[in-house]
């Protein structure tokens, strides 16, 4: 018979960003609260495993809850590095950043972000920089639809340099919070 589950949401203690969703059973809710590493079943391999226990990506529990009817458990954690097996902070990632992600750290044959990434940030930086000046030419245009297009553009190689530099977007979203806070 398969062990009661529960939903684990893992969430930054430091910033409250959800970082991912998994699985806790008794076994892991137990061990976490005797380590303060977080520990989740794995409804694939129908085991126990430790976050981090092979990327080194572990979560260090500062406070640990359980929902009003017992049935899931909100972690919030300290993160060694990213939450997310694609290697972003956070497994709800924006599919693109996921995808550009994977891609920078596997170096698949024949993948465009690859290429870019292997050439160094600067090829990077040069493209983002070519982009820039497509989308303010675009947005000197009429054409909604050109814009669009290269602002497209211009996102897709700002994650690829972000990428080829081991930086997450969430950096930058941190860093335009910090600018929104009054002073």
């Amino acid at each position: 018979m398969p062990p009661e589950l529960r939903a684990a949401i893992v969430q930054d203690a430091a910033t409250n960003r959800v970082l991912m969703l998994a699985w806790m059973d008794e076994e892991a809710l137990r061990l976490t609260r005797e380590t303060g590493d977080a520990h989740f079943f794995s409804r694939s391999r129908q085991e126990l495993w430790r976050k981090g226990e092979t990327s080194g990506n572990t979560l260090a529990v500062e406070e640990l809850r359980e929902d009003c009817d017992g049935d899931a458990i909100l972690l919030r954690v300290r993160p060694a590095g990213p939450a997310c097996h694609t290697g972003a902070v956070s497994c709800f990632a924006p599919w693109l950043w996921r995808r550009v992600a994977e891609r920078a750290r596997e170096r698949p044959d024949g993948s465009y972000v690859a290429g870019l990434v292997a050439a160094g940030p600067g090829a990077a930086a040069r493209k983002v920089g070519e982009e820039g000046v497509e989308v303010a030419l675009a947005g000197a245009s009429e054409s909604a639809e050109l814009l669009v297009e290269e602002v497209a553009d211009l996102w897709f190689h700002t994650y690829v340099l972000l990428a080829s530099r081991g930086l997450d977007p969430s950096l930058v979203e941190e860093e335009l919070e910090r600018r929104a806070t009054p002073r």
